[in-house]
């Protein structure tokens, strides 16, 4: 009898698990919700993101004052190499969602670049200790005549930077999609905490400090990997640029089709679980979902020529991309703005006197008050904002979005300001391009924290918004289209200094972007930058 008891227990027990038909666990099986995802995975998730902002951070925003200090290169061409560096890394983060959303998977991906990551943070760390890995000082008398790094030492360098950026664009683009799936999207409860997730996420990220870290990630890697039975995975449904590429392949090839009166008879064979309903937009690629003569190749075959016919999901899904795109042009120009803090706006600061008693302040640690900008924005909104807005949780995130681009316009005025106030000082005292001048840096610390506090509302905005309205199956993908923003924004300012270099010089020959930072004149380029903003702006 105690036997049969407990039989009964256990298949009650059975019965009351609930299982997630869209999600599964390490086995291939379908995810229990009780045992699989959850704040404890995303979080552990959320630890190599932090790690990953640890080690970049610590990197990128000391390397404009590494290039020009240590590798000696001219003030514009150090900002220039990092902002291609931030360019490519960011623009691969496209190749990275791709391989998560057509090969490796989310999980994969992760733990595998993370490794690459850390491979590149040694590599620097090499580069900047070996002996013969770096040019003789530069004397601040003879600052005309420094030599540069040559060929080789510059090469290996590039190697730990290339290494870095392959590793970060392969976890960046993963790192929050994965994170995300480990909540219902089906469930309120759980649909709430993700919403959460999103401002608790950055604020995380932005709070972890500098420093070379590969230590840090290979750790951060194995607590990742240990946590493996306990997330939730999503199967991957094929590569998402082939699908984008035969939709518009077969929409161009039945362009004079006639479309059928009856919008049901438009081709779908997709689970109602993963089915999107047709759309009245764009139009002209619901031909891709009419049945013709030929689709089904020879023999009647019941599968389609995926170049002939699509399901109407297939065309739902590439117009969902479609409709991101105006928002993803919109913020390209505030990361043209983030750009600054670190480059020109450290190069600035090491120019000036950074002292507290007899401590130096680091150029690049003016960084702080930037991430302090960021993280005392989140810390309040999720307090005084999130928390007591009920149902409607606040702004919404176009609205955060416009927030961010506004704030960052108004930081360009302090910017501007400071400069020419750091400019006058220089010609009263007619000081050298090398000799710190008698202004402190400090004056600096509203134009960082400005900025900060716009991308507070610019990043998490923008993640939820590209995450939130990507198909299921493109969400790596989409979160890499988010990415390439701070990619583009870095090619727009790369391009904006070139073209400065070129038509500004006046009289005396020397443009606003000079190879000193003393001979420039940024609250030019801030106004530049400002005036674009604005511009910008008024397209929304």
């Amino acid at each position: 009898m105690e036997v049969e008891n407990e039989a009964n227990m256990e298949v009650e027990l059975e019965e009351e698990k609930t299982f997630l038909s869209d999600a599964f666990d390490y086995q291939g099986a379908p995810a229990e919700k009780a045992k699989t995802g959850g704040w404890v995975s995303a979080a552990t998730i959320l630890g190599i993101e932090m790690c990953e902002r640890f080690t970049t951070m610590g990197i990128v925003t000391n390397l404009v004052t590494y290039l020009d200090h240590t590798m000696n290169q001219p003030s514009a061409t150090s900002s220039t190499i990092v902002f291609n560096f931030g360019g490519v890394a960011f623009l691969t983060c496209l190749l990275g969602g791709f391989i998560a959303d057509s090969f490796l998977g989310r999980y994969w991906t992760i733990a595998i670049f993370a490794v690459v990551e850390a491979l590149g943070a040694g590599v620097l760390a090499l580069s900047a200790t070996l002996p013969g890995q770096r040019p003789p000082p530069c004397n601040p008398s003879q600052a005309v005549n420094c030599v540069k790094a040559n060929m080789l030492q510059m090469g290996i360098f590039y190697i730990g930077l290339c290494a870095l950026g392959m590793g970060l664009a392969g976890v960046k683009s993963s790192v929050s999609a994965l994170a995300t799936d480990q909540f219902d999207h089906n469930d309120k409860e759980e649909k709430t905490k993700m919403e959460y997730f999103f401002i608790r996420f950055y604020l995380s990220r932005s709070g972890v400090g500098y420093g070379i870290c590969a230590a840090a990630m290979i750790t951060a890697d194995i607590i990742y990997l240990s946590r493996s039975r306990k997330y939730r995975y999503k199967k991957r449904s094929g590569s998402p640029l082939i699908q984008v590429v035969q939709v518009i392949a077969a929409a161009i090839k039945k362009r004079k089709l006639e479309f059928p009166s009856d919008v049901s008879l438009l081709y779908e064979d997709s689970s109602p679980e993963s089915r999107v309903h047709r759309t009245n937009d764009f139009r002209w690629l619901d031909k891709a979902a009419v049945i013709s003569d030929g689709d089904f190749g020879i023999g009647g075959s019941a599968t389609p020529n995926p170049w002939k016919l699509c399901t109407v999901t297939k065309v739902e899904e590439l117009k969902m991309m479609i409709r991101i795109l105006p928002i993803w042009a919109t913020t390209i120009m505030f990361w043209c703005v983030d750009a600054q803090m670190i480059t020109l706006s450290v190069q600035q600061a090491a120019s000036m006197d950074r002292s507290i008693g007899k401590f130096q302040v680091p150029p690049a640690s003016f960084n702080v008050f930037f991430i302090g900008g960021i993280m005392i924005t989140l810390a309040l909104y999720d307090s005084l904002i999130m928390k007591r807005s009920g149902e409607s949780k606040g702004l919404t995130n176009l609205q955060k979005i416009g927030v961010g681009l506004a704030i960052s316009i108004i930081a360009m005025a302090p910017a501007a300001g400071m400069e020419q106030k750091r400019l006058k000082v220089i010609r009263s005292y007619k000081k050298t391009p090398t000799t710190t001048l008698p202004l402190t840096a400090f004056v600096l610390v509203p134009q960082f924290a400005i900025v900060g506090i716009a991308e507070a509302f610019i990043y998490s905005g923008s993640l939820a918004f590209f995450i939130g309205q990507a198909p299921k199956g493109v969400k790596a993908i989409s979160n890499s289209l988010f990415l390439t923003t701070m990619a583009f924004g870095c090619f727009v300012t790369t391009i904006l200094i070139k073209l400065i270099k070129k038509i500004t010089p006046g009289k005396d020959g020397i443009p606003w972007l000079a190879s000193k930072i003393n001979d420039s004149r940024l609250d030019y380029f801030y106004a530049v930058i400002s005036v674009l903003g604005l511009i910008n702006f008024g397209g929304l």
